[in-house]
């Protein structure tokens, strides 16, 4: 039989109040006990007006201590208070399930047992990126990768789309203990990119708005700058496309071939879509 207690992980969006949707609200609410890994005092203040008994997951980071160490006591602070039978409500910032390895660990451990556990999603930084930016993913496609894989691993990736590195104040870091990396880590970064990105080539470093007074992060700089510039653990590169994508003539003709098909079978009285239904890919 199922236990009693209960899991629901809950994201409260990237700006303090003004994200948090009436489910996860709810969540809060609603739960026995409430704990929160967000994303500064200020937002943890915020939240106790909603619950003075919340119970701070901060205190698991230690300088020098490995991130993976710490997901685990937090994991293993929420399962407890489910064991014992109680509903509980983890609160994360931005979305729950996005860079955010304690929710999905929990949830999945919570169902292993035989628990009721839910995620409720919330407004990510990615959300914000595309709005802040004006970048619309479906234009040129849209490529994520954390930074430290990106160095690790040969990624087969396309010039020709957005790409979009997360968490690279900390590119290169194998210790997961570390809250920055330093310039010579971004040299690396930057000469893999520099495989198939010219040196003065506009990026983006990017942060999120995480104050209603505040504005978003968004300079401006050649790729061979990086190295020099600012970076934060809230740091996102973003990268505009470099190139042209190519037609693929022979698929155009295979679809054309296909479209002439089926033109030709189509029935007289068969309803059509018209421009106003579909929004066609902007290809030339």
């Amino acid at each position: 039989m199922p236990g009693t207690g209960h899991l629901a992980c809950v994201g409260i969006g990237m700006m303090l109040g003004a994200h948090l949707a009436p489910r996860a609200r709810s969540h809060i609410e609603q739960a026995e006990v409430v704990f929160a890994a967000v994303s500064d005092a200020l937002v943890e203040l915020w939240l106790q007006t909603l619950r003075p008994d919340l119970r701070s997951l901060q205190p698991y980071y230690a300088q020098g201590k490995s991130r993976h160490q710490t997901y685990r006591e937090m994991v293993a602070a929420m399962l407890a208070e489910v064991r014992a039978g109680r509903s509980v409500c983890g609160v994360f910032y931005g979305h729950p399930g996005v860079f955010a390895r304690v929710p999905h660990d929990a949830i999945a451990q919570a169902r292993a047992e035989g628990f009721e556990a839910c995620m409720e999603p919330g407004i990510s930084a990615e959300g914000c990126l595309y709005a802040d930016l004006g970048i619309d993913p479906g234009r040129f496609g849209c490529q994520h990768y954390e930074a430290s894989q990106f160095l690790l691993y040969r990624r087969r990736f396309d010039p020709t789309a957005t790409l979009v590195l997360w968490q690279i104040g900390i590119v290169g870091d194998r210790s997961c203990a570390r809250f920055e990396t330093g310039r010579a880590y971004r040299e690396l970064l930057v000469e893999r990119l520099l495989e198939d990105y010219p040196p003065q080539h506009e990026v983006i470093v990017y942060e999120a708005a995480t104050l209603p007074i505040a504005t978003p992060r968004v300079d401006r700089v050649a790729l061979s700058r990086l190295p020099q510039t600012q970076l934060t653990l809230q740091s996102t590169l973003v990268i505009p496309p470099a190139l042209d994508a190519q037609p693929d003539p022979a698929m155009r003709a295979r679809l054309a071939e296909l479209d002439r098909a089926h033109a030709s079978g189509a029935s007289s009285t068969e309803p059509t879509r018209g421009d106003e239904d579909v929004e066609c890919p902007a290809v030339s």
